[in-house]
């Protein structure tokens, strides 16, 4: 066994026995981790309000080779985003963004990931009500990027032929982006992507955040959802998303 101390969030937490919990923590360096809290349940003393979801801090981890629950030592908060409790549409957006986390990251360092993540919640934590999906999508849209599935938006993604930019394209989750009329022709399916919404997606990735309207924020929510399951190792539901993507609470 080994002692890691690393920056942390937590992104699920299950009650384990009677006194006890069960967290999955994103750390910024061993990446997703299972860990018991153990007396999480019947006492602050040791943990505080570090077993809350989406609290940030440094966690002392004991790992232990070939297992994959591990125990946690200590977790002494730098960030509890209180934020996200306080409105609905804050934490599911918030929820849906950590379910993506969970099913693409593993227990492996990822530390630009992490970093996203954080910040990611951080501004979903002070967002309005009017800018918390728009903003979402845009934090989606770069941790999808990083973890390796960046969509091509201004080239083909079959034949790398350039896409004029007030060109519409028909976008092929399967493909990973946007096809030529050509390549087009000889997909199975998929959405047309007006201009407008490449630039929209292509700002998003550069990290800015343009204007959308509501109604083209559900079509982003929908495309987006699409692309992540294409995209997923295995065919579960994204739940989380789901809720934030209905929006019915």
């Amino acid at each position: 066994m080994s002692l890691i101390t690393t920056d942390a969030i937590v992104l699920h937490a299950v009650p384990y026995l009677e006194s006890s919990r069960i967290l999955r923590l994103a750390t910024r360096e061993a990446g997703v981790l299972s860990v018991v809290a153990r007396g999480a349940r019947s006492s602050k003393k040791r943990f505080g309000s570090g077993v809350d979801l989406f609290a940030e801090g440094q966690a002392q981890i004991q790992v232990k080779p070939g297992r994959d629950l591990h125990a946690l030592n200590a977790f002494d908060v730098t960030r509890s985003r209180a934020g996200l409790a306080t409105d609905l549409g804050r934490f599911t957006a918030a929820s849906a963004l950590v379910e993506c986390v969970l099913r693409v990251v593993h227990d492996e360092a990822a530390p630009r990931v992490y970093q996203g993540v954080a910040a990611g919640l951080d501004a979903i934590a002070e967002a309005s009500e009017a800018d918390t999906v728009a903003l979402t999508l845009g934090i989606f849209w770069r941790l999808v990027s990083e973890v390796g599935f960046m969509p091509s938006i201004d080239r083909c993604a079959e034949c790398h032929a350039e896409i004029p930019p007030e060109a519409d394209a028909r976008f092929s989750h399967a493909a990973g982006g946007v096809l030529c009329p050509l390549c087009a022709k000889m997909a199975p399916s998929g959405r047309r992507l007006p201009a407008s919404a490449r630039e929209v997606i292509s700002a998003w990735i550069r990290g800015e955040q343009p204007a959308v309207e509501p109604a083209d924020c559900r079509a982003h929510q929908r495309l987006l959802r699409e692309f992540v399951t294409q995209h997923l190792p295995d065919s579960r539901e994204l739940r989380a998303f789901g809720v934030w993507e209905q929006g019915r609470w």
